[in-house]
């Protein structure tokens, strides 16, 4: 039996780039790979920017909330990939870690968020084609 694949999205606040992120997984997709996403200073809310950018494309995060990230979180992924959070992330070995350096959306208004929204698909993409050919 095959256990299923799982990602970490992490970023500094957990409020931008990793929600896209993981928004981007969930739809893409479905339930066939688990997503977390968290935050090495978690923000207060998710960034309305890219909650407006994300529903563009017919995905809602305006639900989530930013969660702390834990070593726990980690520990039970298969994928940790960081956003920015630079030596502030935790490192266990047998994990695979990939860093996406993408703009900070933090600030920002939509029309400047859209063109990271669009990084973000373009990385969710080929981690999905990544995960689906091992």
């Amino acid at each position: 039996m095959t256990t299923k694949a799982s990602v970490l999205f992490v970023c500094i606040h957990n409020a931008g780039r990793s929600q896209m992120a993981a928004g981007y997984l969930k739809h893409l997709a479905g339930d066939r790979i688990e997503v977390r996403s968290a935050g090495t200073d978690p923000g207060d809310k998710v960034n309305p920017a890219a909650v407006e950018a994300m529903a563009e494309e017919g995905i809602d995060i305006s639900v989530n909330f930013p969660k702390k990230l834990t070593d726990e979180a980690v520990k039970e992924s298969d994928y940790v990939i960081t956003m920015g959070c630079g030596d502030t992330c935790p490192f266990f070995p047998g994990k695979t870690y990939l860093d996406w350096p993408l703009d900070d959306p933090a600030g920002q208004g939509v029309d400047a968020v859209r063109p990271i929204r669009d990084a973000v698909r373009a990385k969710v993409e080929a981690l999905i084609a990544e995960i689906d050919a091992k």
